[in-house]
């Protein structure tokens, strides 16, 4: 299968448009799962107003937050796929910046020196486009995650030791959800990244971060850990808004690596409530829009 770039520059386009302007339907379950369970009347109410502009939002056609966030792309190519590599960043580059301009969106990217911004929500290595691969046949999807300064301000690295065990992995990321409280527009996604190096350890909490709700960790050892830390974190009282309530996060996600045997690397990235995403994907039968 041949890539058409020019159909890749306008869905990256619609993409950014589509994420900042519908949320993904497991989000609003996760919106309805903590309604229904909260307990504290004040929080109820916080999550009611949520859950209504939410539905305002989507129906006047408007932004689901005002801030359009950093643009990441994450590009998953399959087999037989033939593409320009350096041609599909610059088609990406190109809808990203055609998304801002034409749409508009505010522009949220500045040059960190000079703040300068160059109104198109892109600069010096953005947006963030990240590349992997996959066994399916003929497939190639592109997802775009626009990540807030509200959540993405809110992330940590630890680099634990080995004798510290599991349980340094569990204090830390309390300590964070605690430190972040409501900073981070709660309820949040929470991202936690175990072992690697200091970088992949970082991306993987993203990766965690960014994940739709329902999935698990494919490590039985992350998944054990997502829901220990599920518990322990909705345990602590922050609640939406961080007003108080039961209602801190919709899930924590865990997503490990292998590491070396003198570290034992653990990072936090949160998701805000408003855990925007869109998907699309080429194959011979054309492009599909979705999650």
């Amino acid at each position: 299968m041949k890539v058409d770039l020019k159909q890749v520059e306008e869905a990256a386009k619609q993409l950014y448009i589509r994420a900042v302007k519908l949320l993904p339907p497991d989000i609003k379950q996760g919106f309805a799962g903590l309604d229904a369970t909260e307990r504290d009347p004040t929080a109820k109410r916080i999550l009611g107003t949520m859950i209504a502009n939410i539905k305002v939002a989507e129906e006047t056609d408007n932004l689901l937050c005002q801030d359009t966030g950093i643009p990441i792309y994450n590009v998953v190519i399959g087999r037989g796929v033939e593409v320009d590599g350096a041609g599909l960043k610059a088609a990406i580059r190109e809808g990203c910046a055609r998304a801002t301009r034409e749409h508009p969106l505010r522009s949220s990217v500045v040059h960190p020196v000079t703040r300068k911004n160059e109104h198109s929500s892109c600069g010096r290595s953005v947006p963030v486009i990240n590349f992997d691969f996959s066994d399916e046949a003929e497939s190639l999807s592109i997802e775009m995650v626009p990540k807030g300064s509200g959540s993405e301000n809110n992330s940590w690295l630890r680099m634990a030791i080995p004798a510290e065990g599991v349980d340094a992995i569990k204090s830390f990321v309390v300590d964070c959800v605690l430190a972040a409280g409501g900073k981070t527009c709660p309820p949040t996604i929470v991202g936690v990244g175990v072992g690697g190096t200091a970088d992949l350890c970082v991306h993987l909490a993203k990766v965690a971060a960014t994940r739709p709700l329902g999935t698990r960790c494919g490590d039985p050892e992350g998944a054990a850990l997502e829901q220990a830390l599920g518990q322990a974190v909705n345990r602590l009282g922050v609640g939406p808004q961080g007003l108080g309530g039961d209602s801190t996060a919709f899930a924590v996600h865990v997503e490990t690596a292998a590491t070396h045997i003198t570290m034992n690397p653990v990072a936090v990235n949160m998701q805000c409530h408003s855990a925007r995403r869109a998907r699309a994907t080429f194959s011979p039968q054309g492009i599909e829009f979705g999650y």
